[in-house]
């Protein structure tokens, strides 16, 4: 499959999300949708926004070192590199992002859309063993590593656990961190407890690190959060 504009159509479906502070849960349904198979890579990255960010340098590795703005500013670019109308509006780092409804281009999955995806029809906390589908501490030799080297999960979904940590639409606990978006999915250096697919994490929208990315999301309306 071609890592970019390498689209799968992700299934209607509920998940059920939860809120380890507030001992709260929720389900959410979600429509289908289509997400990239893979994290946007180095090259991908490049080619759109003519810039290259990341510590590790490797065409098919995960960009990182990216921050949930530059997420939001890439899906925008993308939109309009292939004459799709932009999902956000947006003028800099300090306002607020409007969603425009009538927008058809990239965007980044809500987080109830990025566990469906992940779960692919699973119950438990994984979609598969977890050496057989992810680069985490215990498979990555501590480094990040090109994507789509090991098993997709039943939709055809690859690095949803491991590699890179990535940037979800939501706010984390707005009462709580402010602006705050949630990460999903465990990253290369990460411990197995913390690649599972319901382990949420946060972080300030302009941080930027090194086992950080996204992937991209398009279809219909986004589904919603708690």
């Amino acid at each position: 499959m071609d890592m970019e504009n390498g689209m799968v159509t992700v299934p209607p479906g509920s998940v059920t999300l939860s809120d380890r502070r507030t001992q709260r849960s929720w389900t959410v349904e979600v429509p289908s949708f289509r997400m990239s198979a893979f994290p946007v890579t180095q090259a991908w990255y490049a080619r759109v926004t003519g810039e290259r960010p990341s510590a590790v340098h490797g065409e098919r590795l995960p960009v990182e070192g990216v921050s949930w703005w530059d997420a939001v500013r890439f899906c925008n670019a993308l939109s309009r590199a292939e004459g799709l109308t932009p999902v956000y509006r947006l003028s800099d780092d300090s306002e607020p992002v409007g969603r425009d409804a009538s927008g058809d281009g990239y965007r980044l999955p809500t987080e109830a859309e990025w566990e469906h995806a992940c779960r692919a029809g699973t119950s438990g906390p994984r979609y598969g063993r977890l050496d057989e589908i992810a680069w985490y501490r215990g498979t990555s030799q501590e480094r990040i590593r090109p994507v789509g080297g090991k098993q997709p999960n039943a939709w055809g979904l690859y690095d949803m656990l491991g590699n890179v940590w990535e940037w979800c639409w939501d706010v984390y606990d707005a009462e709580v961190y402010g602006t705050y978006r949630v990460l999903r999915g465990g990253g290369w250096a990460d411990e197995h407890w913390s690649c599972r697919a319901s382990v949420r994490r946060r972080s300030h929208p302009t941080f930027r690190i090194d086992d950080v990315g996204f992937r991209v999301a398009r279809g219909q309306r986004a589904a919603g959060s708690g």
